[in-house]
């Protein structure tokens, strides 16, 4: 409740104003003009981006709002791998450099825009040579490698539904994607290196499709010498592509046809199928990546992330290739081979743009400020944050050490289910360490109560989102309850789940969620499927996971676990539930701590209180108690 949640805002707050130069050479310019004119005319607004794309046939409408359903650009044809490839090719990129990717050991692939066609359209053959048509559903579940891209985008280009599950996901996590999205493929590699190691992937897949009957063939992009075996109903990624053409008519898709799904954890045991469409997704995503990321045509653009996650979706794949960026994805993590790893990236390949998780910077900070400074990064002209709030500490460090005291930080607020950037601070506009920024030109964004009425400034409530924007998700799929709650726990608004702080002057504070749901190194964990992993094991009852502050990965997860009758707690115990949950979920879901308790606090009704059990981990005071069990 944002009772508990009374933030009253210092007022000597820092600020930091870039150059001048910023906003007179940003595509944005002046943000509170911009933003004015979209609150003039919302529509107006929307369609003027949506013309700088390219549209098979145009829309009749811009919008159509059936409270709490939206349809953007409506009777429109598209076809967004043709938007992200075909009109660069056609418009003078053709020979320029689309996608650099960087892997252990020194190895490096560079494609351009007409080779990344090229390779895409003839994986879109295949896909089709073996049965895949627009409406079916792709699991694709591979390393950070180009031909996860090349499988995204041959997806989109036959009008197939791509549903990426990221690959440190365990077996049980990607069975229950596969089965709930009906997936006709898997799209796989035999391993994925990490640090020097070897890590199987499609032994994985080969234990998670032994219960999913829709699955009919299997993808290896077969990586290791000599080479993994293939058995009945798998192929391999590249003899698949031998002889297909390197041309293939891009499917015509209208504005609201399913694009994707992309599962994110929920605050029940079974995470939710975000559904996103082409036409609205599209304008969004490109329109934030050249908007908010001030991506120009010299621009080399590295985030992060992986495409197993929005983030990489938004802006690994579909919003910088759609503007006509250069794209740098590495498989390297930043502490491989050592701590100066992904400087000295930057430096090689003179990154202008670095977006990354404030878990990263904050790991950046423990490995000292040595690491940067052994290389050059006058290359970045910005960088930006993304997955949780960036705290004013790392805020500091990461402005002061990597911008060098001059480079915008973007530090970006938005979710799988948004699809884009909501709140920023724009280029050129001034900074304010802990504090996102505002609502972006095309958001209207705002911090209620429970009942949605406007908190005072420097008083905690709950973020909310006034009016559809294009990228929002459609709805969850199967499961459309679940969808119509985002508009109808606030009559009126899309809640988002998390709860801020809005200063005088309009810049917004995320403070964290509000339900059960634990951020871990910039990944959404729902504390359900957490528990639900621990309760399948035969030792254990009942459990209660909670989220507990941790100064590298934002929060760490923390377990109270109640054993069966005939079961004893003991290390060994321990270290049997870890591994269970990390084959079953994956190692990002691992809890840091496990304690054996003989009872959790729960109400009269049954629901086990987390934030009792966290405020006794924190030594804090409990709140109201009132409604616990006796």
């Amino acid at each position: 409740m944002t009772e508990d949640f009374d933030v009253r805002l210092v007022e000597d707050v820092k600020s930091y104003t870039p150059d001048p130069q910023y906003r007179k050479n940003a595509w944005m310019g002046d943000y509170q003009k911009v933003y004015n004119e979209f609150l003039a005319n919302p529509d107006a607004f929307w369609e003027k981006m949506a013309k700088e794309l390219d549209w098979i046939k145009p829309w009749d409408k811009v919008k159509e709002w059936n409270y709490p359903y939206a349809k953007w650009f409506t009777g429109a044809r598209l076809n967004v791998s043709a938007n992200c490839l075909d009109r660069h090719v056609h418009n003078s990129r053709r020979n320029k450099v689309a996608l650099i990717w960087k892997g252990e050991g020194g190895s490096e692939q560079i494609f351009t825009y007409q080779k990344l066609l090229s390779q895409v359209a003839r994986f879109a053959n295949a896909l089709k040579k073996i049965g895949v048509k627009k409406g079916d559903t792709v699991c694709i579940y591979m390393p950070l490698v180009p031909e996860q891209v090349i499988a995204m985008l041959a997806c989109a280009r036959i009008g197939a539904v791509h549903s990426v599950v990221f690959g440190g996901f365990g077996a049980a996590a990607l069975n229950m994607r596969i089965k709930d999205a009906d997936a006709k493929v898997v799209i796989t590699a035999d391993i994925t290196i990490r640090r020097g190691k070897a890590i199987q992937l499609k032994a994985i897949v080969d234990e998670a499709i032994i219960n999913a009957p829709t699955v009919e063939n299997v993808v290896v992009l077969r990586r290791r010498e000599p080479k993994v075996d293939l058995h009945e109903k798998e192929m391999d990624f590249y003899e698949m592509m031998e002889g297909m053409p390197d041309v293939c008519p891009p499917e015509e898709m209208d504005a609201e046809d399913r694009f994707f799904i992309l599962y994110t954890s929920g605050s029940t045991g079974k995470p939710k199928g975000i559904v996103h469409t082409c036409g609205g997704y599209m304008v969004g995503t490109y329109y934030t990546s050249k908007y908010i990321f001030d991506i120009k045509d010299n621009d080399t653009f590295w985030c992060t992330a992986d495409p197993g996650w929005i983030t990489g979706h938004s802006y690994i794949v579909y919003g910088p290739l759609a503007v006509g960026a250069t794209v740098f994805i590495t498989e390297l993590t930043p502490d491989y081979p050592d701590a100066g790893s992904f400087w000295n990236l930057v430096e090689e390949q003179k990154i202008t743009i670095f977006y990354t998780a404030p878990t990263a910077i904050r790991m950046f900070m423990k490995m000292g400020e040595s690491w940067p400074n052994k290389y050059d990064l006058s290359s970045l002209r910005i960088i930006g944050s993304v997955g949780e709030p960036l705290n004013p500490e790392a805020f500091e460090w990461y402005y002061r050490v990597i911008g060098k005291s001059r480079t915008p930080i973007v530090d970006t607020w938005w979710q799988t289910e948004t699809g884009m950037h909501m709140i920023t601070t724009m280029i050129g506009e001034t900074m304010h360490p802990g504090f996102a920024g505002k609502p972006i030109p095309g958001v209207e964004a705002d911090v209620v109560d429970k009942d949605g009425k406007p908190v005072k400034p420097g008083t905690g409530g709950l973020l909310v989102i006034k009016s559809p924007w294009p990228a929002m998700l459609r709805t969850v799929y199967k499961d459309d309850e679940r969808y119509r709650k985002y508009w109808e726990t606030i009559p009126g608004v899309y809640a988002v789940g998390d709860l801020a702080v809005k200063s005088d002057d309009g810049y917004i504070m995320i403070l964290g969620r509000s339900d059960d749901i634990i951020i871990v190194s910039g990944h959404n964990i729902g504390t359900a499927e957490v528990e639900s992993a621990l309760v399948s094991h035969n030792a254990v009852a009942e459990a209660a996971v909670i989220g507990k502050p941790d100064v590298v990965k934002g929060n760490s997860i923390k377990a109270f676990v109640i054993l069966r009758v005939g079961n004893a707690p003991s290390d060994r115990l321990k270290q049997d539930l870890l591994h269970h949950v990390r084959t079953t979920l994956g190692p990002i879901a691992m809890p840091h701590e496990i304690d054996f308790v003989d009872k959790l606090p729960k109400t009269r009704s049954g629901k086990i209180m987390r934030r009792v059990l966290k405020a006794q981990e924190m030594g804090m005071d409990p709140g109201d108690i009132s409604t616990l069990e006796e």
